[in-house]
Order: C-alpha cells, then structure tokens, then sequence
C-alpha cells in the first residue's frame, strides 16, 4: 500500500491561478475533492484538495492542514467543471470554486435535535390538556416509543408548549436526540400526473426518451405562453426522480414565485427546495448540506444554484432560457443557461431549455441539429 503523501495541492477561494501546497498531518487521509481548513495569512479558510501533484516545495516552508471537514468530497465532475469555466472565462480557479464554498457553516454536520420520548407514569395530578399529551403518546401502538419536539408534541395534542415542559419536569418523558428534520419533503414523482392534450404527450414522450438514453443531450422547448412547457418537463423531472436522481431547475429569480412553487408542490405533493438571494443564513447551510448528502432531490434556484455540490445529479432545465437575468456580470462572468449545457455534458446528463421566445443562440443550435427542438 503506498505511503500517504506529506503534502497536497489545496484549491483556496481566492484570485489565485493555482492551487497552492499543504503538508498533511500525520493520520489525516486526504482524497482530491476533500474539503478541508487551511492558513490563509493571518486567517483559516475553507479550501478543496486538488488533482494533480503538490509543488516541489521545501516541506519545512509548507503550513499544516487544520482539519478536514466532516461532509462530502466536492465530486470529480464538479471539480472539472470549475476547471472548464476558469479557463473559458479566464477567471482564477479559486474565484469559481469561491461561488461554491460560499456557505461555510454547511461544511460541519447538522446538530441533532432535542426531543423528548414517553417513559411514563402519568402525573397524579391529570389536567384535560396532559390527558390530550398522553392519550396521543400511548394510546396507538405506531405512538409507542416515538421522540417528539416539544413544539411538535405539543402541536400535534392541540396543546401549548409549557405543558409539554411540565410533564418533562415531572419525569414523565426521557430526551432523546433525533435528527434534524429535512428542507422539504421528499416530491413523489406519481402523486398526481398531469392531464396533458395530444401535443403535449408528443413532447412528453420525446423527453421521456431523451431521459431513457441517460446521457448529455440538449432539448429545447419551444411554445407560446400558456402553451404547458413546465407540465411537459414536470414529466421529465418525474423520471428522474423514479430513477432516484437530483434535479435542478433553473430559473430568473423573479420567476421565483409562489406560483411556480405551489404548481410543483400540486404535481409532486411537496415543494422543490429554493436557493436564491432572498434565504435566510440558518435555511442557506441547511439546503447547501441536504443537497451535498443527497437528501434534496430537487432545487429551483437562480443562476447561483448552478454551483451547488449535487451528489447524484440527473437532470438540469433552463426555464426562460432567453431571460438577461442568466449573465452574472461580477468577478467571474458566465451565461448560467451556457454554464447548464456545459454542466449537464460534464455529468453526461440532459439538460432541458424552455422559453416562448427562445434566444438566438439556442434558435441556431437547434437548428443545426445540435440541440433537439421540441
């Protein structure tokens, strides 16, 4: 078994054209893709490890490695991708690899949640509110042993919270550690199948075969408003699904909408999980994490979501694929509906485009035969 090298390349999210090299602390095993806490100057950063060889550098010049985080290595395609949109954009790696590693506080793994389990007996003293907590905690034996939240528990007996601490004070429950509930449930790809006309089943079916041959493919949807283009890639993001892979959805950030979402959770019986802007910091890390473990099945998000670190992606769609909205024009710049195709044919997976005005670019790709024009 070969011996562990003393040092590795680590990519840092910073304006540099290369990775720089770290030695590696005696026990720590280290894989391309690892991510890891490194000395930057003065501070400590995150930082991936990288493909290819360390620097020939003398060892007694090279700074430890911290730590290595507890979460999943950043994945060889992503890792090439970066690669791809560095050289094409001619930004630093580390800038690119920046739009990725931006919600630190994901790297480290989700506290488990404080519940609380019966043990019994019951108080002397029984009020009609502590009747509602026991009868719900014993009288079904699916009940039976179950850890509850307290503002679960107490939700679920029509209750409030401080009866649920009295009896905890009372030693009528034992705490237990659960874990941390997921962003959004998980969509069922059958829970309720669109009503599609002819044309629409046409396309469907054109998709459904694109889906079937499970490699890098580009088709673009092409019809008016109000024509059913998302009920058509619904369909396309049900087969991913049934084949157990992630999804991203792609959108303007004011396309964003409750409307969008409420369309999705109707189809699939739970909403798509959303990354944009407007996320609070505590929903960000969650959402980011959840998506790097696989527990996420599908994102809608802005041009940002393109970045993030999918564990199993199969399928990525484009909706408004014309929208101005697409161009990041700051530090790296980059079309995240180009960005997608180049994405999807790394992974080798389809990518979907959808507008009722499709751009130009995407107009002559389809017909020069590169994409397929549905």
């Amino acid at each position: 078994m070969p011996e562990p090298p003393d040092s590795v390349p680590v990519l840092v999210p910073i304006p540099a054209d290369r990775a720089y090299s770290y030695s590696v602390p005696q026990g720590m095993d280290l894989r391309p893709g690892d991510i890891v806490q490194v000395p930057l100057g003065p501070r400590l950063v995150a930082a991936v490890v990288w493909d290819g060889e360390s620097d020939t550098v003398d060892a007694n010049k090279l700074r430890d490695i911290k730590q290595k985080f507890d979460c999943p290595p950043i994945r060889h395609e992503l890792r090439k991708f970066i690669e791809w949109i560095a050289n094409y954009t001619l930004s630093p790696p580390g800038m690119v690899l920046r739009m990725i590693l931006r919600v630190p506080a994901a790297l480290e793994p989700e506290r488990p949640m404080e519940a609380y389990r019966w043990q019994g007996p019951p108080p002397e003293r029984l009020t009609s509110a502590r009747k509602r907590v026991i009868d719900l905690v014993t009288g079904d034996e699916a009940m039976a042993g179950l850890a509850w939240s307290r503002s679960g528990l107490a939700h679920a007996a029509g209750t409030s919270v401080s009866v649920i601490n009295g009896l905890i004070k009372l030693g009528c429950f034992e705490k237990a550690l659960i874990p941390p509930p997921p962003v959004v449930a998980r969509p069922d790809p059958d829970h309720q199948a669109s009503i599609l006309a002819d044309e629409q089943r046409d396309a469907a079916n054109q998709l459904k075969k694109m889906m079937a041959a499970d490699k890098f493919a580009v088709a673009l949807i092409d019809g008016i408003t109000g024509s059913g283009k998302t009920e058509v890639y619904f369909e396309a993001i049900a087969d991913a699904l049934r084949r157990d892979r992630q999804v991203l959805i792609l959108l303007p950030e004011i396309a964003l909408t409750t409307t969008f979402l409420d369309r999705f959770e109707q189809r699939f019986g739970a909403p798509p999980a959303e990354w944009h802007s407007g996320l609070n910091p505590k929903k960000r890390e969650k959402t980011w994490r959840q998506i790097a473990t696989g527990e996420v099945r599908v994102v809608a998000g802005a041009r940002s979501a393109l970045f993030l670190p999918f564990e199993n992606l199969g399928l990525i769609i484009v909706d408004e694929e014309h929208d101005a909205a697409y161009k990041q024009q700051d530090r790296v710049f980059y079309n995240a509906r180009d960005m997608a195709v180049v994405r999807a044919s790394i992974n080798d997976i389809p990518v979907i485009l959808a507008s009722a005005t499709p751009s130009v670019e995407s107009r002559v790709n389809a017909d020069q035969g590169r994409y397929q024009r549905i």
